[in-house]
């Protein structure tokens, strides 16, 4: 069995959340790089794998996969280690909710309208950070009152809820405001603790 490729950079939340899956499994693997924003754009060879031009893409043993869900499910169906989802319907469709909820309602917000607005523009839109941080407030809000009894987000047990909240919310606290209002919400703060300090998500940490 070869070991899985993904392609992608490490600047990618997206990408990370694949990374630390794969960290969490104890799996080897290649990270080929990819970045989306280069000069030169994307190369022809890479809408082979993803016909959008987005990253993480995913290969193993001559199976392809794009989109960070699928790819996460997959790494952890597929290889040995511990088991990422939970056993039961209604904490798979939490977990689900939970990761839906961060794609269409938390990522662009967090990390775009706040993180990379305030950290990459010269003359930063405050209009559009204020009203990310709005934003921002109400999916920590909804994550609260999601959340399990528990050190994870499901309870007891480390998920793919976890994996894929963890780089979002690690982008969203580079920056004062975020870590400001993150410190309003003491059970996401503390989880949000613990889930720094595992290896995969320290391993993955970009290189400042």
């Amino acid at each position: 069995m070869t070991r899985p490729i993904l392609y992608g950079a490490d600047y990618s939340v997206y990408v990370r959340i694949a990374r630390m899956a794969l960290e969490e499994k104890g799996i080897d693997y290649e990270l080929v790089p990819l970045d989306i924003f280069a000069a030169d754009s994307i190369p022809a060879w890479y809408l082979e794998h993803h016909p959008f031009g987005r990253i993480p893409a995913f290969e193993h043993n001559g199976f392809r996969l794009f989109e960070t869900n699928a790819i996460a499910r997959y790494i952890d169906e597929a290889f040995d280690g511990p088991a990422l989802q939970p056993a039961d319907a209604r904490g798979r469709a939490r977990m689900g909710q939970m990761t839906g909820m961060l794609d269409a309602y938390g990522y662009r917000p967090m990390v775009w309208d706040v993180a990379v607005e305030r950290l990459e523009k010269a003359e930063p839109d405050e209009a559009l950070i204020a009203n990310g941080l709005r934003q921002a407030e109400t999916v920590l809000k909804v994550l609260t009152s999601l959340k399990a009894d528990g050190p994870w987000l499901l309870g007891d047990r480390l998920t793919l809820a976890d994996l894929h909240a963890a780089p979002v919310i690690g982008y969203f606290v580079k920056v004062a405001e975020g870590r400001d209002l993150l410190a309003r919400f003491a059970d996401i703060q503390d989880w949000y603790g613990r889930i720094a300090a595992r290896h995969g998500f320290v391993k993955t940490e970009k290189a400042e």
